[in-house]
């Protein structure tokens, strides 16, 4: 007998009304939502001052640019290395080193008085927030059965949108009372508030004091029965290198990130340069396009889970709410060329709500795909090359602008996800499951 058809047996014996009892997944779930609001808040402060850094040490775009990328190279790297070391490892040491890392980085940042200083801070803070998103899917592998999956990466990845509307809302008004340096020590304390809840709400399932058996059972029934990875070390790796569907994720990040970096990471800059936007009115209009990036996650992670219970394969139910999130993101194309600043913000939330409908799906892919012991591994992998992409394109946004206007940006960020979603159709197919024999 199957392990999973074991899980289901357990989960038929159990008496109704205790077949779905049991919460502890969801608490989980949300306190990786809270590490994720502190992760984009952290990240975002320097963002969201750009414009009186900008003015108070004579950057340019150009040097904005560099300063946000030094973020991304180690970001990047630390989501392919980090995965590894979660896979390892384990979440639960992972994730408390990485929080108390990045938030210790993110007060020293307030230190800061040149572009180097700035520069270097931020590739610190992007080797601590690397491991949050690894992590995040890694726990979501673990603890969820797959219909719920789609649900559960949409509440951690919408602490993002969160996070980052906070961020546009707080961090100028701390720089306006108490002056901009406050502003990173806030950001950075944040972290180790998180870490106490992390501590205590985060074991393993088979270890955790206060699962329930009847939740165990339900998650372990509504789980897909993978082999472990055959393969040990290098080789493990280099097997997960030859993978078509290791290859359909890499790629479809690959070129779907870049669209969220540069909305999040340019786009104070851009009401402040193009729209006129003083600290106070980025304070006021900034956070609403990340309200509707967090509602793009509710509604691909929900769109998915409806499909799926009415019978549409997971994988084609995944596939499809990405084909169908690009209509919506084309819509940031036009907000570079409109008169009316709102109309141009209300495109851009449209754009937004779309892109986060298709990253929930994609961050959903590594855990509907692989066993629990690669997912953050390629996860990880998905993330280093959506990060190396994002870092090319953060540096050219610098480029572009300076000699030029932010329309070609607004452009290519619409048309990356249409070439995105056909890698997916074109290299992710259904794993093929073989029985696991009970020992």
């Amino acid at each position: 007998m199957s392990s999973l058809e074991a899980a289901k047996q357990q989960t038929d014996r159990l008496p109704r009304s205790n077949r779905g009892s049991g919460n502890v997944r969801w608490w989980i779930v949300w306190t990786l939502f809270f590490s994720t609001v502190t992760n984009y808040i952290s990240r975002q402060t320097f963002s969201v001052l750009s414009p009186m850094l900008a003015a108070q040490y004579h950057f340019s775009h150009t040097d904005i640019a560099k300063i946000l990328g030094a973020f991304q190279i180690s970001y990047a790297v630390t989501w392919l290395l980090g995965g590894i070391f979660l896979d390892t490892f384990g979440t639960r040491l992972g994730l408390a080193l990485a929080v108390s890392f990045w938030s210790l980085v993110n007060i020293v940042t307030g230190l800061a008085n040149t572009g180097f200083g700035f520069a270097t801070s931020r590739f610190l803070l992007g080797v601590g927030e690397g491991f949050n998103w690894p992590g995040a899917s890694k726990t979501v592998a673990e603890w969820f059965p797959n219909d719920e999956r789609g649900v559960a990466v949409a509440i951690f990845d919408s602490g993002s949108s969160v996070g980052g509307a906070l961020a546009a809302m707080i961090i100028p008004w701390i720089a306006i009372v108490f002056g901009w340096r406050w502003s990173f020590v806030f950001s950075g304390a944040l972290g180790f508030v998180w870490l106490t809840m992390w501590l205590y709400m985060y074991h393993p399932l088979d270890k955790h004091p206060r699962v329930t058996a009847s939740e165990a059972a339900l998650i372990h029934a509504g789980q897909q029965a993978f082999h472990p990875s055959p393969e040990r070390g290098i080789r493990k790796w280099l097997a997960l290198a030859k993978s078509r569907n290791v290859w359909g994720i890499v790629l479809g990040r690959a070129l779907t990130d870049p669209i969220w970096w540069f909305y999040v990471f340019w786009l104070p800059q851009y009401l402040s340069d193009a729209r006129g936007f003083s600290l106070q009115r980025i304070a006021m209009f900034a956070w609403l396009p990340f309200v509707a990036a967090d509602l793009g996650n509710f509604t691909g992670g929900l769109a998915s889970r409806y499909c799926i219970r009415r019978g549409i394969s997971v994988i084609r139910a995944r596939k499809g709410i990405c084909a169908v999130s690009c209509i919506p993101i084309l819509a940031g194309i036009p907000a570079a060329q409109v008169h009316n600043t709102y109309a141009a913000l209300a495109l851009i939330c449209i754009a937004l709500w779309g892109y986060a409908s298709w990253s929930t799906m994609g961050l959903t892919l590594p855990s509907d795909l692989f066993p629990q012991d690669v997912v953050a591994t390629v996860t990880g992998l998905s993330g280093f090359a959506a990060g190396a992409v994002s870092t090319v394109f953060t540096l050219a946004v610098g480029f572009l602008v300076d000699r030029f206007s932010y329309t070609p940006a607004f452009l290519v960020a619409g048309l990356m996800p249409i070439v995105a979603t056909v890698c997916l159709f074109l290299f992710v197919t259904p794993p093929i499951h073989k029985p696991i024999v009970a020992e």
